[in-house]
């Protein structure tokens, strides 16, 4: 069971000794059990900020097609250059938080109307300074001519994050897969849990434990906290991001 918002934050009323919270008064709560809520708040967008990739942020479950594909998709249109990466999103406040740019990916495994052989490959990032400079303006006019297109092997970026593009022009209807993460949603209510299982709620509880003993004006308690914080940050760092380690084995038997 995830870690709720007053648990959280009657961990640290209870560390100053100050009377807990309670479902009932969590909404109403003044002073220092005020602060302490922001500071909870505060650190558990830090950690999002620090690593927007964190697999509790992941937009969607990775194996519904093929694990290595991505955690969402956007179909493509023949002769349409950019989509918008969320589709339901309004603005940048709904967008996704991060976007990994180096795993895009194309195939028409599963659309409809195709049947093998199907066409499945990687698209490279292009940047697009590149484009601009060196293929914008014939691909604008393949634009305003309605080319016929090809098959993409470049993702672009658009200038507000918002959109990918694709080069050349899609001639027809492809899955553009990719990994994509949400944005964190503040907590409010007492019962508002975080993303993080509980083995990892004591980051959370670290960073928020550093700006509280800011706030108490203790500058030797609030060092201790951000050591804590920056030990358990980098466990849990290393324990969900870190590559798979690499080592040598010898199975030669020796002979004496």
């Amino acid at each position: 069971m995830a870690t709720t918002y007053l648990q959280l934050t009657n961990e640290l009323l209870r560390e100053l000794n100050e009377v807990p919270l309670t479902s009932s008064n969590f909404a109403d709560a003044l002073g220092i059990a005020q602060h302490i809520k922001d500071c909870v708040n505060r650190s558990y967008m830090d950690i999002s900020i620090d690593e927007p990739q964190l697999p509790f942020l992941s937009a969607g479950d990775s194996g519904t097609t093929d694990p290595m594909y991505g955690n969402v998709y956007v179909e493509t249109v023949a002769g349409q250059r950019w989509y918008q990466l969320k589709s339901d999103s309004t603005d940048q406040t709904t967008d996704y938080g991060s976007i990994d740019w180096d795993n895009f990916y194309l195939t028409t495994v599963s659309v409809a109307g195709e049947t093998a052989p199907y066409t499945s490959q990687g698209l490279h990032f292009a940047t697009l300074e590149d484009w601009t400079r060196h293929r914008r303006d014939q691909e604008n006019a393949d634009d305003a001519d309605t080319a016929v297109g090809g098959v993409p092997t470049h993702v672009l970026r658009s200038p507000d994050n918002r959109k990918f593009g694709l080069t050349p022009i899609p001639n027809k209807v492809y899955r553009v897969w990719f990994y994509a993460y949400n944005q964190p949603t503040k907590l409010s209510a007492h019962s508002d849990t975080i993303v993080f299982p509980d083995m990892y709620a004591n980051v959370v509880l670290a960073k928020a434990r550093y700006y509280m003993w800011q706030f108490k004006d203790a500058p030797q308690q609030a060092a201790f906290a951000l050591d804590d914080y920056k030990r358990l940050y980098d466990q849990m760092r290393s324990n969900l991001l870190e590559p798979a380690p690499t080592y040598i084995t010898d199975d030669r038997v020796r002979f004496y």
